[in-house]
């Protein structure tokens, strides 16, 4: 059975899922892929997971680092998706990594000469534990704010709330979540 809960955000309403144990997604209210991993079977339920995301987004809301993770699966992504996804846990609050840099890591995980930055930006795209996982933190290697499910406004809101370096950034006109 998957559990689903409701947080209120300064961006906009949140919903959460879970199987019970971890949080399984989290997406802002009707952002593209919008709950594609939530079964159609759950139900609303607060759980203990769920009180520890809330926790973690308030701490969060109010401009400041949580210092503890909610449990987290990724058991929805394949193999090379989860790779990314761990890889965007690592990226330190307030700071940023381009697509390329994430392919490169993933490259050298897998013993290979290369690897797609367009790959790496499917799997960011895809991300089902947003802000907590925080794919808003992939920025293009020119500086652009692009590829953000949750939108670019968000995007530039959840990066200026962690105090990240804005000079170098610009939004694009067009792009792929404008």
């Amino acid at each position: 059975m998957e559990y689903i809960h409701h947080y209120k955000s300064p961006l906009g309403g949140i919903t959460m899922a879970s199987d019970g144990k971890a949080l399984t997604g989290l997406w802002f209210d009707g952002q593209k892929y919008f709950a594609v991993t939530l079964s159609k079977e759950h139900e609303k339920k607060m759980l203990p997971v769920f009180e520890a995301a809330d926790r973690w987004l308030d701490i969060y809301f109010q401009g400041k680092e949580p210092d503890f993770l909610p449990p987290v699966s990724f058991a929805c992504g394949s193999e090379f998706r989860q790779e990314v996804w761990k890889i965007l846990l690592s990226i330190p609050y307030g700071k940023t990594m381009t697509y390329g840099e994430i392919a490169t890591c993933i490259a050298q995980q897998r013993g290979l000469s290369r690897m797609s930055a367009q790959a790496v930006g499917g799997a960011v795209g895809h991300n089902p534990i947003s802000i907590i996982v925080p794919c808003h933190r992939v920025v293009g290697v020119d500086g652009s704010l692009t590829g953000y499910a949750g939108g670019i406004a968000r995007k530039v809101s959840l990066l200026k709330l962690e105090h990240a370096d804005m000079e170098q950034f610009y939004v694009p006109k067009k792009g792929t979540a404008l």
